[in-house]
């Protein structure tokens, strides 16, 4: 599982327990003016594509690492689909964030709430 907060005017995403390991990160930190948006997407992370360079892939139960996808760094921590956001980044070692979080449409509203603090 991966958790999310908003500090200091960046997106904290920290992976819990044994994700850790899976992903070979425990926490990432990405400055909310790199953020280009951020969605609920269950269908993305049903059948993952790419080449895994780094972490942990096994169909069905868990995708956690990073992939090269469409010639793109991608980030993925997901065992359960239905509760994944996707975070599109520019300027950052990852184009993308996948992550499985307790409250996908919460996290939706927490990341765009405080993208819209940032710009007025």
């Amino acid at each position: 599982m991966t958790e999310i907060s908003i500090a200091e005017k960046k997106l904290i995403v920290e992976m819990k327990g044994w994700d850790k390991l899976w992903a070979l990160k425990s926490r990432l930190e990405i400055p909310l003016e790199h953020i280009k948006g951020v969605r609920a997407d269950s269908e993305i992370a049903r059948s993952p594509t790419g080449i895994r360079t780094l972490g942990t892939h096994l169909p069905g139960v868990i995708t956690a690492g990073t992939l090269h996808q469409e010639g793109d760094r991608v980030f993925w921590n997901v065992h359960h689909p239905e509760n994944v956001v996707v975070i599109d980044l520019h300027d950052e070692r990852y184009a993308k964030l996948v992550i499985e979080v307790p409250d996908s449409a919460g996290a939706v509203t927490t990341i765009n709430n405080a993208l819209s603090n940032i710009a007025a």
